[in-house]
Parts: structure tokens; C-alpha cells; sequence
């Protein structure tokens, strides 16, 4: 049935957007996490990457979470020589996280998780449509 792939597509949708809420939810909350001495490193913000992937049961491309990486560029430098993590000029490597980024990125997971439970909630209605025709 058409609907039942139409429900399958979206829900992986969603479930991949999930994914990808719950890791600009961990950048953002570690957005101020430095090391604790000059050698460690402060958090590495985290990145998600989908891939598509068949699904042999139905012959739909469906969505999922390839992997979660972490972003490869720099990290910031801030002049706070009493901070323990400083090194011997005084800087302080704190983490990659720009959070307005991040709330752009979290606008764009949340609207797509929105599209696909709009589908589902659609899907379910012509579902339920067709059942109340069928009576």
C-alpha cells in the first residue's frame, strides 16, 4: 500500500531529524566547555551526516544517520591567563560551537520534522477517510 510507504518514509525522516536535534542540543549545551589544562582539549562540536538507503522491502529511498562526526576546524582562541586551561601565552582553547549556527541548523531540523509528521498526520487522515468509506 502507497500509504504504509508514505508513513515508512516519513518516519525515518523524522527519526533522522531527531538525531540531528539531540546533537545541536549537545553542542549547544557544551558550547562553554574548555579543558581542564593547557593540553586538553575543549569540546569538539559535533556534526550529523545522512546518507540514503534502501529499503528492499518497499524499493523506497529512505533517509538515516550516516555518522555523527565532529567538526574539523579551529578552535577559537580567548586571552584569559587565570583560566587553568591557559597555555603559556594565556589563551585558552575553548570549543568550535558558534551558536548561531547552531540555531540555524536546529530551524532547519525542526521544520523538516515538522514537513514529515505533516505528511504522516495527512496520510493518516486519508487513511482513516478510506476506512470510514469502506463502512
Amino acid at each position: 500500500m502507497d500509504l504504509d510507504k508514505a508513513l515508512r518514509i516519513s518516519a525515518r525522516g523524522m527519526e533522522a531529524q531527531t538525531t540531528r536535534l539531540r546533537i545541536i542540543a549537545e553542542n549547544l549545551a557544551n558550547q562553554d566547555t574548555t579543558g581542564g589544562s593547557p593540553e586538553a582539549k575543549p569540546y569538539q562540536r559535533k556534526t550529523v551526516t545522512f546518507e540514503n538507503q534502501m529499503d528492499r522491502s518497499t524499493g523506497q529511498a529512505l533517509v538515516k544517520v550516516k555518522k555523527v562526526g565532529v567538526d574539523q576546524t579551529a578552535f577559537p582562541q580567548k586571552y584569559d591567563p587565570s583560566h587553568p586551561a591557559a597555555n603559556a601565552k594565556g589563551y585558552v582553547s575553548t570549543p568550535n560551537v558558534n551558536s548561531f549556527v547552531e540555531v540555524m541548523d536546529m530551524r532547519e531540523a525542526q521544520r523538516s520534522y515538522s514537513a514529515n509528521l505533516q505528511v504522516m498526520q495527512v496520510t493518516r487522515g486519508i487513511l482513516t477517510r478510506a476506512i470510514e468509506m469502506l463502512k
